[in-house]
């Protein structure tokens, strides 16, 4: 029952497998173990590109050379703006700016001065669209992205920090060119006020709101991890931060009057109110308005939307605390994910 081939015995034929195992301890082994050993030393030598151990398991005592932190983060900049441009200025979104900002300012094509209501409309339209739009597209930003960033993070390739500031900075020209270009549309074909000044404040103010907005949604997105259940909370959000901005409903509940104090909405409709018509003594002397006593509903809105409003200071301080808090909040969230 022994098979003979070329007339030699099966039993006599040397075995394949104890040769190659032989021919590699002898051969390839000890190259093998030299370059093991030349890669060990290599690593060890570059490790601070990499950050320690330490810092993967995020304690406290974590520290990395400024070198490091700088190339992590700017290696982890390009790819976001390689992985973002595409997503930011997709077709999609690019029509849907630029078919709000036709519609906008056909619809207050050359609106009066003295039209303070169809102006007013306008300007907290702009603050609904520039807080909705934001807030929802960054609330899915780190849900998305949390399988990778855990992996990664896992691996040691990055610190927290660099990963959050390269997504901070990256998102800056993403996000504020398409409400530039809403604005210089709108803005004009609406006839608000011609002045490049005002102009220049209400780009400033819209850029300003439309970060803080964004911020809102890392913040939410960075907390629940879970796309479908922050979109449903930055949804709810927002339209509360809506209903007490100061257009729709000027005696709030006491009850629901603090809402309004921590609305992003409420500050930026205001800023914008400020840049149009100041404190509002102008348009009241063209219209022949007393801030003590008139029926008129143009004179009404003077009173109720423009004379003695927030201070503009004081609400470009809170945006900017807002700006601040929101990352912060952000960064917190994320560093209870363990890889």
């Amino acid at each position: 029952g022994v098979c003979k081939l070329d007339g030699v015995c099966e039993r006599e034929t040397p075995n394949i497998k104890q040769s190659l195992i032989a021919s590699y301890s002898t051969l390839l082994a000890p190259k093998v173990r030299d370059a093991c050993m030349e890669i060990t030393a290599v690593s060890e030598r570059d490790s601070h590109l990499i950050g320690s151990h330490s810092c993967q398991q995020h304690t406290s005592s974590c520290s990395v050379d400024p070198s490091t932190w700088f190339y992590q983060f700017r290696i982890l900049l390009q790819r976001g703006l390689k992985e973002r441009k595409h997503e930011s200025f997709n077709t999609l979104r690019v029509f849907q700016v630029i078919t709000a900002s036709i519609l906008a300012g056909l619809m207050w094509w050359h609106s009066d001065y003295r039209d303070i209501q169809d102006r007013l409309g306008l300007l907290f339209f702009i603050s609904i669209f520039w807080g909705v739009l934001p807030s929802f597209n960054a609330v899915f930003a780190f849900p998305q992205e949390r399988a990778i960033f855990m992996k990664e993070r896992a691996s040691g390739m990055y610190t927290l920090s660099s990963y959050f500031m390269a997504r901070i900075i990256g998102d800056l020209p993403m996000e504020l060119i398409l409400p530039t270009v809403f604005l210089i549309v709108t803005y004009w074909m609406a006839g608000l006020k011609p002045d490049l000044v005002a102009f220049l404040l209400t780009l400033v103010v819209l850029l300003g709101y439309v970060l803080v907005s964004q911020g809102l949604g890392l913040a939410l997105g960075a907390v629940i991890m879970d796309a479908k259940q922050a979109s449903t909370i930055v949804t709810v959000t927002m339209l509360a931060f809506v209903l007490t901005g100061g257009y729709y409903v000027h005696k709030v509940p006491a009850c629901m009057a603090w809402i309004k104090y921590v609305s992003t909405t409420y500050y930026s409709y205001k800023l914008f109110v400020n840049v149009q018509y100041s404190q509002g003594n102008k348009i009241s002397s063209l219209l022949g308005c007393s801030h003590h006593g008139s029926n008129r509903v143009s004179c009404k809105f003077i009173d109720q939307d423009i004379a003695g409003q927030i201070s503009p200071k004081l609400s470009v301080g809170i945006l900017f605390l807002m700006f601040v808090g929101y990352r912060l909040l952000a960064y917190l969230a994320l560093r209870r994910i363990k890889g």
